[in-house]
This record gives C-alpha cells, sequence and structure tokens, in this order.
C-alpha cells in the first residue's frame, strides 16, 4: 500500500505544481484551491508512505515523480521549451528512480 501512496502523493505533486503556475501567484480563486488541496493531499500521502518506506526512497521518488511529471506537463500543456539536454535531464531523474526503487527493501 505503501508504493501506492507514494505514487498518488507523486501525481498530487504534479498536479498542485501546475495549478499553482495557473494560480498566477496566487491571484486566481480556483486554481489557488485546486493548489493548497492537491498539495495537503500529497503531503498527507506522503506521509502515509512514509510510515514503511525509508525516508531517503520516499522523499526521492516522490520529487522525481513531480520533476519528470512538470516537465512532461510543462512541454505538453504550457508550451514550454523542449531540448535534448532537458530530455536527457528526465531519463537520468528516471534511472536514478527506478535505481532507488530497486535498492529499496520494501
Amino acid at each position: 500500500m505503501a508504493w501506492f501512496y507514494l505514487l498518488l502523493a507523486g501525481v498530487l505533486e504534479v498536479v498542485w505544481a501546475y495549478f499553482m503556475k495557473q494560480s498566477a501567484g496566487f491571484t486566481r480563486l480556483i486554481p489557488s484551491l485546486i493548489t493548497f488541496i492537491s498539495m495537503i493531499a500529497s503531503f498527507a500521502l506522503l506521509s502515509l508512505a512514509m510510515r514503511t518506506l525509508p525516508l531517503g526512497t520516499a522523499y526521492t521518488i516522490w520529487t522525481g515523480i513531480g520533476a519528470v511529471g512538470a516537465f512532461i506537463l510543462g512541454i505538453v500543456l504550457l508550451g514550454e521549451d523542449f531540448s535534448y539536454t532537458r530530455l536527457l535531464a528526465a531519463i537520468l531523474i528516471v534511472s536514478g528512480l527506478v535505481l532507488m526503487k530497486l535498492s529499496s527493501s520494501h
């Protein structure tokens, strides 16, 4: 169950990052509310995952999902620049996540 919580927490991190961008510095109500609600839910799920997963593993995977997810959403939905250097960075992050998962005894 911890891995499910962690995955969902990571997805919600992407959600709050996206809606934080949409909130325009918290000047738009609905995106701001979605940001805060998804942020609280993400932290809550991360804390549940950390009950059984090691801190380093849980936190690294959570931030990795957020970083790669935000990178993808930025390109796909926000028209942010794509470069092979940025793609390589995302691939390296995913590689690190896979290694972190493989090295975990949980």
